[in-house]
């Protein structure tokens, strides 16, 4: 079972490219941040016609969030009942998979702009409340993937310049200590169960040839409970749609369950 996550920066311009990755990768369930449209607009029928049964939880302009499975989604909840939020960044659902049930959590993690900002508070505070929603999961379903774009780059090697970025965006210890909180309650780093290659990351700025010179940085993640470590075989992250005309800023993580 392969599951993955792509935050697509507008799901209306990238629909194509979506439609393409997923006919290359037939993944199982693929989560999908900063659609940036209204429900009422998201691509059910295209969706469908690719195979995928989808659930969405949208926002006009910004945030966004679905989750696209080639079986049935189950007990699907769209925000965080533990945390108010005027804004679309979490969608949950459970899937069938040959080893049992699997409780999948997207997520589109708060940017914060930057340390001291207003929207910095915020991004600590949903962090707060997506660790308390999500150990409150885990209770309930101990096979469980929490997947997303974290906004969070958690180790200096997930940075092409950890030196001088650190403290800001991204790399603050405050949003590192949020990270390692999610890891604590039994999650586990899949693209860390492996070697991978020096300076790996899923997110490029478009400017100054950002991807060209891989000035990038992982901050786009799969964390596995315990009940699932044992079974994850490969974890990647997929650079080739950033190769694409007119890409999302980001580039789709896949993890192989069995």
């Amino acid at each position: 079972m392969r599951l993955a996550t792509w935050n697509v920066n507008s799901l209306s311009v990238r629909l194509p490219q979506v439609l393409e990755w997923l006919a290359a990768n037939p993944v199982d369930v693929l989560g999908l941040q900063e659609l940036k449209l209204t429900d009422d607009k998201f691509p059910h029928e295209a969706l469908a016609e690719a195979g995928y049964q989808a659930v969405a939880f949208g926002q006009k302009t910004y945030n966004g969030v679905a989750l696209l499975s080639r079986g049935e989604l189950k007990d699907v909840v769209r925000a965080n009942p533990q945390f108010a939020d005027e804004q679309s960044r979490i969608i949950a659902g459970t899937v069938a998979s040959p080893a049992g049930d699997i409780r999948v959590i997207n997520c589109y993690f708060v940017n914060g702009q930057e340390p001291g900002s207003d929207k910095f508070a915020y991004k600590l505070r949903w962090l707060t409340g997506l660790e308390a929603y999500v150990k409150a999961e885990m209770a309930l379903h101990p096979r469980l993937v929490l997947v997303g774009d974290f906004n969070v780059a958690p180790e200096d090697r997930d940075s092409y310049d950890p030196d001088g970025l650190r403290d800001t965006i991204h790399h603050t210890k405050e949003e590192r200590d949020a990270f390692q909180g999610l890891l604590a309650l039994g999650l586990t780093d899949a693209y860390r169960l492996f070697e991978q290659p020096e300076k790996s990351y899923s997110w490029w700025d478009y400017r100054m040839l950002g991807f060209q010179k891989n000035r990038g940085l992982r901050i786009d993640h799969i964390l596995v409970s315990e009940a699932l470590k044992g079974s994850v075989s490969a974890c990647t992250i997929d650079r080739a749609p950033r190769k694409n005309k007119q890409p999302s800023d980001h580039a789709p993580v896949v993890v192989t369950l069995g």
